[in-house]
């Protein structure tokens, strides 16, 4: 019976596409992201939960806005 609804929804298979290409961007998005974090800013988020509330202290080139 689902199989009827669908196939007779005009203009579904564009939601495949559409779907598969939002998936895409949201993901190539994530990585260009993640590349350019700085090896400093990574560093001192690893050391957070080692932290038990201290403030690490700021390295050089630290800050990452």
């Amino acid at each position: 019976m689902i199989k009827n609804v669908i196939s007779s929804v005009g203009g579904v298979e564009v939601y495949g596409i559409i779907s598969i290409c939002l998936f895409f961007i949201v993901f190539a998005s994530a990585m260009v992201w993640a590349a350019s974090l700085k090896k400093p800013f990574l560093k001192s988020m690893s050391l957070l939960p080692l932290n038990d509330g201290q403030v690490a202290p700021k390295a050089k080139g630290d800050s990452h806005e």
